[in-house]
Order: C-alpha cells, then structure tokens, then sequence
C-alpha cells in the first residue's frame, strides 16, 4: 500500500496523552529557556498558519481512510482491531511513522486528541478557535482536546478568551508549574513568578477548563528543597488545579542546569530526599479537591495516586510505608523500580523477584562502595 498523505508532528506530548491523535499548530517552544529542559534547543518557535495546520487535520482524516480501507481489504469491515493493528505494526517497512500513528489512534477508540507544542494558547484567539472548531467537525468523534500551555500565556487571555476556547472544544490545559518558589524559578529562569502561576491557572479554571499541572520534585535541589515543596503547595492551593502530576527532577546532560551542577552551583537531592520533600509538599496542600497523580518512570513511588482532600493522609501513608521498611528492602525496592520490575511497595511481596534483586544489591556492595547509587542515576537519565 503507497501512503501519500503525511502530517506534522512536534518531539513530546505528557504521558496521559498516549493515545491522542497529535496535532501541531505551533513549533517549539516560545520561551525556551528553562535550565533544566533540552527538548527544543537550539530551535526557533514557529505559528503555523491555520491554512496548513487545517492541510494536516485533512492529511489525518485521508491516512484515517486509508486505514478502515485497509481493515475491509483484510475482512475486519472497516473496524480498526487486533488484525488490523498486527497487519501495520507487524510490518515495519510497509507503513510509515504517520499511517502509524493514526492507526493507533483509531484502534485506541478516536476520542482524544493533543495540540503540540509548548504552548499553543499562545496563537491568536480566533485562530485557535478555527483550528478547534475544524479539528472537532472533521473529526466528531473526538471527546477530549488538550494542549501545553505556559502560566504567563494563560495570563494574557482573558477569561471570556479562554471560555470561548473551551467551548470550541479544548477540555484540558497541562502546565508546567515545576514550582511555586520565587527563587526556584528565577533560577531555573522559568520566566513566570509565583503570582503569575496563580493568575494563568485561576483564568484557566475560572473559564472552566480543565487544569493540570505539573510538579517537579527536586527541582530546589539541597538549597531550596524545603521552600521549593512549601511554595509550591501554596501556589497550588491557591489555583485548585484539577490536576497535580508529579514529574520528579533529573539532571539531563546538554541542559543549563547539567552545566551548573559541574561548577558545583546546583546540589541534586537522591531518591530518598525527594521523596522526603514530596511527603512535605503534599501534607502542606489544602483546601483543593485536586487529584495527584505520579504517572511518571522518574518518580519512585508511581502509586502515589488520589484525591484530595479524603485520600490526602492514604498518600502520605504510602510515602511513610516506604521509609519504615528497613534500608535493604528500600535498596531492593529502587533497584526494582529503575529497572522497571515493580510500580508499588507491594510488589515486595513476589518472593522470587525479591531475592534477585537483593542478590543483585549485594553483588554491588561487594564491588565498590558508591557503584549502586551511579548505577542508579545512570538507569534514571536514560528514562528522559
């Protein structure tokens, strides 16, 4: 099968984004100086004219055509299931990255989709309201449409902007919060204050979208750890987000801030700091009816899941469960957990898995002091 239509796509989308149909009205980033990120250095940011944006909406819904055609031509009447999804991805050189994708996307139902990149609510009101309205119209049956957005951006909307946004079809907005600290933020040079955070996120819940911002655990490193959680949850409780996922801080080579921690101006917390300074910024948040969610490789406890505020003490029991099991097993809960063998403290309990890896441990304390935790941070940069 020859397959000419072809659409553009950006390099990230957030992890709950996983079955959405991508799609990109914008290029980059258009702030593209936070210290920790490497995603789009040494880019330019780009608005697309709505024109070619609504080319690729088209591209999608012929490549969408191509694919029911192909269920018919192997029996499957038109629907995207298990035969059809084994024929496109069991034959890696027939199809390419776009018919791919959109097969995927139909074989996970159809219903969500998300505009890349950084920070689409950065285009024109009307524009984004006609691309909105296009997506939605060619494609009915989508349910959900959520993009990145930056505090400072959502700031500049106002809130009848924002509203007519949502009612053109967005339902959700992902910020990177990354931290409610001042002096966090200066510098990270995330290029918004706390007060900017709270305004961007009150605008966005006010016009009734849905809000989800992202946490970034570490962040402070040993200097500001303590403000960095404390800020951070009165940040938070002033904006009542739907949403608070947590994206724990790892130090990528080719960053600024990789460059600042080899001249010794930045001090990494290890795994168990964080999780230190997680129990304190979530004991600190009130007054929200916010679920947390840890829904990341990086985070060590991934269970760290719930509603606030009836599942706000079950959290910080998980959090506590973790520190009173003695040093071995939280060694051999790490190791499990960085190389992708358990996601909660009760998988533990598979006695096989267990003595492996404790085996593995003590392997490693029998060569060299200190190999462990390298190995670990190593296993934990390849996630990025």
């Amino acid at each position: 099968m020859t397959v000419h239509a072809c659409f553009e796509q950006g390099p990230i989308r957030p992890p709950s984004e996983a079955r959405s149909l991508l799609i990109r009205p914008t290029r980059n980033c258009p702030w593209n100086k936070c210290a920790f990120c490497h995603t789009y250095r040494g880019t330019r940011f780009e608005l697309r004219p709505v024109a070619e944006i609504k080319q690729d909406i088209d591209a999608v819904r012929a490549l969408a055509d191509e694919v029911r055609a192909l269920s018919w031509k192997l029996g499957q009447g038109g629907k995207v299931n298990d035969a059809v999804a084994s024929c496109v991805f069991g034959s890696e050189d027939r199809f390419g990255d776009a018919f791919r994708h959109v097969a995927a996307w139909l074989y996970f139902g159809g219903k969500t989709a998300f505009l890349q990149d950084a920070d689409t609510l950065i285009m024109k009101t009307d524009d984004l309201v006609e691309v909105l309205r296009y997506l939605r119209q060619t494609f009915p049956s989508i349910e959900r449409v959520t993009s990145y957005c930056r505090s400072r951006t959502a700031g500049h909307k106002t809130v009848d902007d924002l509203r007519r946004i949502q009612q053109a079809g967005l339902v959700r907005i992902h910020v990177g919060l990354e931290s409610g600290c001042d002096e966090v933020l200066r510098f990270i040079r995330k290029g918004a204050t706390a007060a900017e955070h709270v305004k961007g996120g009150k605008r966005i819940v006010e016009a009734g979208i849905s809000l989800c911002e992202y946490v970034m655990p570490g962040l402070g490193g040993r200097r500001w750890s303590r403000e960095h959680a404390l800020e951070t949850a009165r940040v938070l409780n002033e904006i009542n987000p739907d949403h608070i996922r947590l994206r724990t801080l790892s130090v990528r080579r080719g960053t600024a801030l990789h460059e600042t921690m080899g001249e010794g101006g930045f001090e990494p917390l290890g795994d168990e700091e964080i999780l230190k300074e997680i129990r304190l910024f979530i004991e600190n948040l009130d007054g929200i009816r916010s679920r947390i969610v840890s829904d990341h490789i990086l985070n060590l406890l991934e269970e760290l899941e719930g509603k606030l505020p009836e599942e706000k003490e079950r959290l910080l029991g998980i959090v506590d469960r973790y520190f009173s099991l003695p040093e071995t097993d939280r060694l051999i809960f790490r190791l499990g957990r960085r190389r992708g063998i358990y996601r909660a403290l009760d998988d533990l309990s598979d006695r096989d898995t267990y003595h492996r890896l404790k085996a593995a441990v003590e392997r490693y304390q029998q060569e060299e002091p200190g190999k462990l935790e390298r190995d670990l941070d190593r296993i934990r940069q390849s996630f990025i």
